[in-house]
């Protein structure tokens, strides 16, 4: 418990800003496989996120007491068929709390009737092949790409199209430049789900990104939508998501993911590209994670049984699934991070238009009953009495 409070009084001390780093496969000189290291280092404590694209793409999240951290990794058994225990921090006691999420798998389907769904052949992301990311990685702007298509492609769907997650690091707080211009703070990372030039294998095809996460024990995950009237920086989508893990003692917010309600057809996006995005329910996952990645290296083999597995699933999609169909481009962002998420308020434009709005009846009101009342106090000085 106390740990958990130092966490939180540590991220709200951070608010100023991380010294942030990136490192590409940390220890190992090949570029067969993909692990990024991004550290961001705080007054009194230090994030640690690792993406890996070994096995199924994951993000590891420790975040440390103290600002003299390192992350450890034992490659050969990384690598190995058992990696069990291949990724550590040191001192291991500086270790404050530690969660991962997994994207698992995508899957495609079609709607035949208001009821019926045709599924076509899951792609399953432990199964793709990616390229280097460290031809993607950029130490200024904080960013990187993890680009992979599937090793085996029958229908050829993916001959002209990839898949990727696009990684971006914060030092600083503030809100995204482009939709869906979601906030962040310091304690937050950006995950951008990107499907590019994928040919759909059906007609009106909706798109499904299967997330896992990892917990500890004593935590439990909650999902909440919050609507707001403000769709300023989002035009036109009122509903924000976020996957929030709490302690189950005290409730006090752990880590997030959090998304708004749409997804986007462009690469330069606007109003009008926006793809309807739906979450499904958050469930107990009754399935094992695949056995390479980088999750399984650093929590062992207690996945399942000390910590607990959790899915949900996000879809994609319109009406008639034209938007993807016409323009092979689909774009979903999410943070994921430490503590509270990020809360949008209102902003001074929408602040000054509904002080507008409501204080304009007031003044015509006021100034309504001053005319009458002078109008009548006029008439009645004006009437002379008869002699």
């Amino acid at each position: 418990m106390r740990r958990l409070l130092l966490l939180l009084a540590g991220l709200l001390a951070a608010a100023g800003g991380r010294e942030v780093s990136m490192q590409y496969n940390p220890g190992w000189n090949g570029s067969s496989v993909n692990l990024l290291h991004v550290q961001a280092v705080g007054p009194n404590d230090t994030l640690h996120y690792v993406w890996s694209s070994i096995g199924a793409p994951a993000a590891l999240l420790v975040v440390t007491e103290g600002t003299s951290s390192a992350l450890r990794i034992n490659w050969t058994q990384l690598l190995s068929p058992a990696p069990a225990g291949a990724i550590w921090i040191e001192p291991a006691g500086s270790v404050v709390y530690s969660t991962a999420v997994v994207f698992t798998k995508v899957f495609e389907y079609s709607k035949a009737s208001a009821l019926e769904e045709v599924f076509y052949p899951t792609y399953d992301l432990s199964n793709f092949s990616w390229d280097s990311v460290n031809r993607t990685l950029n130490h200024t702007a904080l960013t990187a790409e993890f680009v992979g298509g599937p090793a085996a492609d029958p229908s050829g769907s993916f001959s002209n199209g990839s898949l990727a997650f696009r990684v971006t690091a914060y030092e600083t707080s503030g809100r995204d430049g482009t939709l869906p211009g979601l906030l962040h703070t310091t304690n937050s990372s950006k995950v951008e789900f990107v499907l590019a030039g994928a040919a759909p294998r059906g007609n009106s095809s909706w798109f499904a990104l299967e997330m896992a996460t990892v917990e500890e024990a004593g935590v439990v995950q909650r999902l909440r939508s919050a609507r707001s009237i403000d769709d300023e920086y989002t035009p036109t989508i009122f509903e924000m998501f976020s996957l929030v893990a709490e302690s189950r003692n005290d409730s006090s917010a752990l880590s997030f993911l959090q998304w708004k309600a749409t997804a986007y057809g462009s690469q330069a996006p606007r109003r009008e590209d926006s793809i309807q995005c739906r979450s499904g329910s958050l469930k107990a996952a009754n399935w094992t994670l695949p056995r390479s990645s980088i999750v399984h290296a650093y929590f062992g083999e207690g996945i399942g049984s000390t910590y607990t597995i959790s899915a949900v699933n996000i879809s994609f999609g319109g009406e008639d699934g034209s938007i993807y169909e016409e323009k092979r481009y689909l774009s979903w962002s999410a943070l994921l991070g430490f503590g509270q998420p990020p809360k949008d308020t209102f902003s001074p434009l929408v602040i000054s238009i509904m002080a507008v709005a409501l204080g304009t009846p007031m003044v015509l009101l006021v100034v309504g009953s001053c005319v009458v009342l002078f109008a009548q106090g006029k008439r009645y000085t004006e009437y002379e009495p008869i002699n």
